[in-house]
């Protein structure tokens, strides 16, 4: 098992709240701390056409301005029993840089701030964000800013209809490590899976199921009856109570950040699989959106 926990800090998002959860995870799991500060100003002046005397100057203020910024957020983590080691990552971009500073030290959660989107935002731009889901290779822990419980609520979003392939060893990845952490924070966890109501696929497939007769609601309750026997094998496999299993009707992007929100929850468990070329890029507006809308922290788990 790695012995540190990654945190990337950035100016603008809440990094005291960030260093804080990453420095509680350390403690948590007696692991060293490794603090970055992704900024890429000076990365930029260099490549820039900014090789003035004016640029030095402002290059020497930005790294002042990092120094500071770093001695302030290690100051405020003097109670929490961990080694801590700083530096600033200058490279760009951002999530490249990241992604390389992680395969150095092989952490075992990369903990990093994340904040709403927009759709017009998510139309125009590519954010680090869904980039470093994309290529991390290892556990990324998306802080938003939120009060915990003292009891807090883990939700372990899984799919457990695909128990024999990739799909399934991710889903138990995805529980084991929910109990782990539950067990750690002295919290709670939650399974939840959800299922597609037919009436809400496609007006093509009800135009299609019409003209043959197929019973619809007698689908659907087999569809149901076929998650339900599922979730309860997974939940029996991994010793998780049946009053914690969770299964709904309806979308993912929907139903787990109203379920999030209905129980209060403090951290979310997903899972990602590696993906390459136009898949990559595609990641999906379930993922993008349940990501935004999350109303906590964010795990994302990796698969192969």
């Amino acid at each position: 098992m790695s012995n540190t926990v990654l945190a990337v800090i950035e100016f603008e998002r809440f990094p005291l709240e960030v260093a804080t959860r990453a420095a509680k995870l350390a403690e948590l799991h007696e692991c060293s701390l490794d603090i970055v500060l992704s900024d890429p100003t000076i990365g930029f002046l260099r490549k820039s056409f900014m090789i003035s005397a004016d640029s030095q100057q402002i290059s020497e203020t930005v790294q002042q301005a990092q120094r500071e910024e770093l001695d302030r957020i290690v100051d405020a983590l003097s109670d929490y029993d961990v080694t801590v080691t700083t530096s600033v990552l200058q490279e760009r971009p951002a999530s490249d840089a990241i992604v390389a500073r992680s395969l150095e030290v092989e952490p075992l959660f990369v903990v990093k701030g994340t904040a709403y989107h927009s759709a017009a935002e998510r139309a125009v731009f590519t954010f680090n964000d869904w980039q470093l889901i994309r290529k991390l290779d290892y556990p990324l822990w998306l802080v938003k800013v939120h009060e915990w419980r003292d009891e807090p609520v883990v939700v372990a979003a899984v799919d457990p209809m695909h128990p024999d392939d990739e799909a399934g060893l991710l889903t138990r990845s995805i529980v084991e490590t929910g109990k782990s952490l539950a067990r750690k924070v002295g919290g709670k966890l939650m399974l939840v899976n959800s299922y597609e109501l037919l009436e809400e696929v496609s007006a093509w497939a009800k135009l299609e199921f019409k003209p043959l007769k197929v019973p619809m609601e007698e689908l659907q309750q087999k569809m149901r009856d076929e998650h339900r026997r599922h979730l309860d094998s997974l939940a029996a496999a991994t010793a998780i109570d049946p009053d914690a299993v969770h299964l709904l009707p309806g979308r993912t992007r929907e139903i787990l950040p109203s379920f999030a929100r209905e129980q209060g929850a403090d951290l979310v468990i997903m899972g990602a699989v590696a993906r390459s070329g136009l898949k990559r890029r595609l990641i999906g507006s379930t993922a993008e959106h349940v990501l935004d809308h999350l109303p906590c922290d964010i795990l994302i788990v990796r698969g192969g």
